[in-house]
């Protein structure tokens, strides 16, 4: 195939060409989020069905490939990026980050190495430190990249496993689990998936975990905790959590921390969403005593709204963290004083998660970070406002952060029912989940673009629902 004009690139013109088509169709896609419907149209049957054709033994034109894929998703995207999207604390992707995401893709850097990518190691230690000033938590803590709050739960219980097993003398590098000393483990009744599926990563196990009681907005109850604290034959393992998945509360750092302390355990706190709160002087009060906890996980891409693949682990003594991930020998003599980015990912090689972040921080600044969070924030209590003096309707929680939960007054079957009803219509998307034994529709507030208008749509489309469904 003839080489482009300029000879230079050591692309072919079809190459080229097929780059320009993929941006120009995600921009004209983003250009057009507000005339598309707020789900796919496609099932997903006939969505798999499009792609699922034996692979030809003759290859496609680039062109063509591009075509084919803008072809066959048609009506099989989700408007995820749009601010009538409700259903989980996603992020929307902020524009400047999928720029910036453009130029990863076309970089092809390994950023597992600060050697070989210096710009990518740069962009990411900044990243990391501004980070961990945003939220207050210690300087000279640890952090790695990650993909997102799942892996970095994983990461801040590996650092955890090891710190405490260090603690009663067994190095468990060298050694591994099998004879290990025990190491109880708490967390709250109402914790996430993710770090249950974390403990089981680590040879913990989910289920061996001592579930602790919460109260109704799904915090650890003190009286309880220092129960499960006083039943432990060791130091322990403890999850808290900033941000509870359905009410967005925050459990009791300042009373619970210190108690673990003083029996020389380890706190880790799930952060995904609720821990940017911290980076909001007006909104920090409410994770007090969250910066005495011992490793955090915190996701970029959901109120920092960076695309996918983009978390943060932060362990407050680098090494447990590089003692438990690195691959390029954990003692070697300069690993406490050089920052490599493969000693705090579980990772030799990954694409540079990083710039995206880098990108959104550098254009928000720290005051557009904290507006944006703020906003929300006061968005989630329009809707609960709302919503509570609408008859039917019972907001569920308190509004401690971004989430909304709410239910019918009629029961299960009619929650249901309006939440099919509101997602078939199509303007908005809000999801569906259970809270105390019951179903409720879940309103999550996230997207960077959310204003007063769009969250004004979604109670109005739950109105008119709820009077269709009657």
């Amino acid at each position: 195939m003839r080489q482009a004009d300029d000879g230079a690139t050591g692309l072919t013109e079809s190459q080229l060409r097929a780059m320009e088509m993929a941006g120009e169709a995600a921009v004209a896609y983003r250009k057009n989020l507000p005339h598309q419907p707020a789900r796919p149209s496609l099932g997903l049957d006939e969505a798999v069905a499009r792609f699922s054709h034996p692979l030809a033994d003759a290859g496609m034109p680039d062109e063509s490939v591009i075509s084919h894929i803008l072809q066959a998703s048609e009506g099989a995207i989700h408007k995820m990026t749009g601010p009538s999207f409700f259903g989980y604390v996603c992020g929307g992707s902020h524009p400047v980050g999928v720029a910036a995401d453009f130029l990863v893709s076309a970089w092809g850097q390994n950023a597992a190495s600060a050697y070989e990518s210096p710009a990518i190691t740069g962009m990411e230690r900044a990243v990391c430190g501004w980070v961990i000033e945003l939220l207050g938590l210690p300087a000279g803590s640890g952090a790695g990249l990650v993909t997102g709050a799942s892996l970095a739960n994983t990461a801040g219980i590996l650092a955890a496993r090891n710190a405490l097993l260090a603690r009663q003398g067994w190095n468990v590098e060298a050694m591994g689990l099998f004879g290990a000393p025990e190491i109880p483990v708490l967390i709250g009744a109402e914790a996430h998936s993710a770090p249950l599926a974390a403990l089981r990563y680590a040879g913990f196990g989910s289920e061996r975990a001592q579930r602790v009681a919460t109260d109704d907005q799904g915090r650890i109850d003190p009286a309880a905790f220092r129960q499960a604290l006083d039943d432990c034959s060791a130091p322990p393992l403890v999850l808290l959590q900033a941000g509870q998945i359905n009410t967005g509360a925050f459990d009791p750092f300042a009373e619970l921390i210190p108690l673990v302390h003083e029996r020389g355990g380890w706190v880790h706190v799930d952060g995904a969403f609720g821990l940017w709160l911290a980076a909001v002087p007006a909104l920090a009060d409410r994770l007090a005593g969250v910066q005495a906890a011992d490793s955090w996980a915190v996701d970029l891409h959901k109120w920092l709204n960076a695309p996918y693949d983009a978390g943060v682990v932060i362990v407050r003594e680098r090494r447990w963290l590089v003692e438990a991930l690195s691959a390029r020998g954990a003692y070697l003599p300069d690993v406490t004083q050089h920052w490599e980015p493969s000693d705090s990912t579980p990772e030799l090689s990954r694409r540079a998660r990083g710039v995206p972040s880098y990108a959104i921080l550098r254009h928000l600044g720290r005051q557009g970070l904290r507006e944006m969070i703020a906003r929300h924030c006061h968005l989630a209590q329009r809707v609960a406002d709302c919503l509570a003096l609408t008859p039917g309707f019972r907001v569920l929680n308190q509004i401690h952060s971004n989430q909304v939960i709410l239910a019918c007054e009629a029961g299960d079957a009619m929650t249901m029912k309006v939440l099919e009803q509101v997602q078939a219509r199509a303007k908005v998307y809000p999801s569906h989940g259970e809270w105390a034994g019951h179903k409720v529709i879940r309103v999550s507030i996230s997207n960077y673009a959310m204003q007063e208008d769009d969250v004004d749509l979604l109670c109005t489309e739950l109105e008119e629902a709820l009077i269709v469904c009657q």
